[in-house]
């Protein structure tokens, strides 16, 4: 998987895929976030990445991930809310 956005292959952790396959979010929709989900950044290589998804009842869907010389994702987690 290759991220546009962010210019970089997409590297997901087993931990992430296994959040993923429990909270039955697909590689699409983990790609869709990936492209078009706010990001709200942690320091300078730390960020999250969430979206609402219309199909869903657990929104928000977010990914926690990490710039590098890819971008890895750490997890992935639904019923997300942004701290304030």
């Amino acid at each position: 998987m290759h991220s546009q956005r962010f210019g970089l292959d997409v590297h997901v952790t087993r931990h992430a895929r296994e959040r993923m396959a429990e909270r039955r979010i697909s590689e699409a929709t983990l790609c869709e976030l990936i492209e078009t989900g706010i990001t709200r950044y942690k320091d300078d290589i730390r960020l999250w990445l969430a979206k609402e998804v219309s199909s869903r009842h657990d929104n928000l869907i977010c990914a926690a991930v990490i710039l590098e010389d890819r971008l890895v994702v750490k997890t992935v987690m639904h019923h997300f809310q942004w701290e304030e």
